[in-house]
């Protein structure tokens, strides 16, 4: 990782962390000038729309909250958090918390969490399992 790379994964560790603070202040209007002016700075990256979602579901916008994450997701199919929210606060009856960064997310190998499903005529689909 080069020195360029490693500020950046450093200022958005810091981002994070500052949002999930604000966040638990209920600053709302401070975390998004600086998610914003982080989205201005990284415009390729998916660390500030998933946090602009988390922000924006703090505060009942659901929809926009949405948009963001699937920006996030978009950006980067690889970043956990974003799949993670999507998935938490895409059904009717939440579960678990939201994920700001990679550490919010679940370690555990994800190997098994599909499995492939067979009709009667031998067609595989992929399901989630619970």
């Amino acid at each position: 990782m080069n020195k360029l790379q490693a500020d950046y994964k450093q200022e958005i560790l810091m981002l994070c962390n500052t949002v999930r603070t604000l966040i638990k202040e209920q600053r709302y209007e401070e975390c998004k000038e600086r998610i914003s002016s982080a989205m201005q700075g990284y415009p390729h990256s998916p660390e500030p729309h998933n946090l602009m979602g988390i922000v924006l579901e703090k505060e009942d916008c659901h929809v926009d909250a949405m948009k963001h994450f699937r920006a996030a997701y978009a950006l980067d199919p690889t970043y956990l958090p974003a799949r993670h929210n999507l998935d938490h606060y895409a059904t009717f009856f939440s579960k678990g918390a939201c994920a700001y960064d990679e550490s919010d997310c679940k370690t555990e190998a994800t190997k098994n969490e599909y499995a492939i499903e067979y009709n009667e005529r031998g067609i595989g689909r992929a399901i989630r399992r619970e």
